[in-house]
């Protein structure tokens, strides 16, 4: 199991912050995202603006592990503005069950949905409060949506074929249509295809076993019958390779990393990272990358961001954002750590490290409408942007006040020191 980087290559930007949210989407060429947040509420959020709430959303149970769940916009938004919801919904008697609704995204000054039509329903629905599932996937030729469907905690429906609990599910994009894809899921909270088109989920395990697996059609993943985990009294569970009629995860972890959501990443930023699995962590508080070899896996690296990552999404443009848990979570923007700084000046000086400086530019000196980073000519000329964490002064930027996180980068010039802007 590899430790944490020692070294992040990337800095961390808080753009937004919600409450206890769970899934992000962003909208095709924009910078407009819907984001869910579990208590119920569905917010439409801008880059650079506060997010909206979003009207007509359906009422949730939110309970245990329950409440509103994974956003995905249908294959055909830009037309159509269709969105898919996935919440858990309250049944008689104290039961529970995963739904799944579609309706129109109506943006405008006050956003709303409208037409919100439930397709697809958790069945049975059964007592307790945990392992809903309820991940979104459309296939790549947009025919089919995917719902991950977790055991709900009750483990043996997970082998029953009369029951959708602890299944990979497929349909028409109406609900139409719906069978089990695979059987034998324990807590899917991960589902994405690949660039091949291959299914993938990712699910927590028992005590130990978390898995990564290549979903296949008619394919039973075990649970509960192998683990690579035991139960959570000690009891042992027998390993898949023991029964080599179940399939067997593409890799698993022991100890658990108790995955969120996931990605396989274009990363226009991060280009050895392309094509490569990005995993955010609750347990592990931060990312776990997974590079692919055919049907198999293996962990490549994991970075530390001190704080349980639920969610992860890349826009369009390349733009990196996880999603921090809880009450007061966090929208964070991944950005490269960037080894040079430059202005749209003409170089005339390189960048180099130099000892701490005595003294540091007051806020006063800095105009009121600056930012926290500083430029300064470069030796390849152009503009680059700084770390998203000041690097100015041990004392931390004298504007945003951000805490000291590397060492201060500062120009030698003949005449020129760089500028605030």
């Amino acid at each position: 199991m590899p430790d944490y980087a020692p070294r992040n290559p990337f800095t961390v930007r808080e753009v937004a912050r919600f409450d206890e949210p769970w899934a992000i989407a962003f909208l095709p060429a924009s910078r407009i995202a819907l984001i869910t947040e579990r208590g119920g509420k569905l917010k439409l959020w801008q880059e650079g603006g506060a997010a909206r709430e979003v009207s007509g959303v359906p009422a949730v149970l939110h309970a245990g592990q329950g409440g509103l769940g994974d956003v995905a916009l249908a294959p055909d938004f830009s037309a159509s503005g269709m969105i898919y919801l996935s919440w858990a919904e309250a049944g008689p008697d104290g039961t529970a069950g995963a739904a799944v609704a579609r309706a129109r995204l109506v943006q405008g000054d006050v956003p709303r949905l409208e037409g919100l039509e439930v397709i697809w329903r958790q069945s049975p629905k059964v007592t307790g409060r945990g392992h809903y599932g309820h991940r979104l996937a459309f296939s790549p030729d947009g025919r089919h949506l995917f719902v991950t469907s977790g055991d709900r905690q009750k483990m043996v429906p997970a082998q029953d074929m009369a029951s959708t609990l602890g299944k990979v599910i497929r349909m028409a994009p109406d609900g139409s249509g719906a069978e089990i894809w695979s059987l034998g899921h324990r807590n899917p909270l991960g589902l994405r295809f690949d660039a091949q088109g291959r299914l993938w989920d990712l699910e927590h395990g028992p005590s130990g076993g978390d898995e990564l697996n290549l979903v296949e059609q008619g394919r039973n993943y075990g649970w509960p019958l192998v683990s690579e985990g035991n139960h959570y009294d000690g009891k042992p569970i027998p390993r898949p390779r023991t029964r080599p009629e179940f399939a067997q995860a593409a890799i698993f972890w022991n100890p658990v990393i108790a995955p969120g959501g996931f990605i396989f990443c274009k990363c226009d930023a991060f280009p050895d990272w392309r094509g490569q699995v990005l995993i955010a962590g609750l347990g592990v508080q931060g990312l776990v990358r997974v590079t692919i070899e055919g049907t198999k896996a293996r962990e490549a690296a994991r970075y530390n961001l001190e704080a349980r990552i639920r969610a992860i999404a890349e826009r369009e443009d390349g733009a990196l954002f996880v999603l921090a848990d809880g009450e007061d979570g966090r929208l964070l923007r991944v950005l490269p750590t960037q080894r040079e700084y430059s202005s749209t000046s003409k170089p005339r000086a390189s960048i180099r490290a130099l000892p701490w400086p005595t003294s540091f530019p007051s806020t006063a000196s800095i105009p009121p409408s600056s930012k926290h980073c500083l430029t300064a000519p470069s030796s390849r000329g152009g503009t680059s942007a700084l770390p998203t964490r000041c690097v100015r002064a041990p004392i931390g930027c004298p504007r945003c006040l951000s805490p000291r996180s590397t060492r201060m980068t500062i120009l030698s010039a003949r005449s020129s020191v760089g500028r605030w802007r």
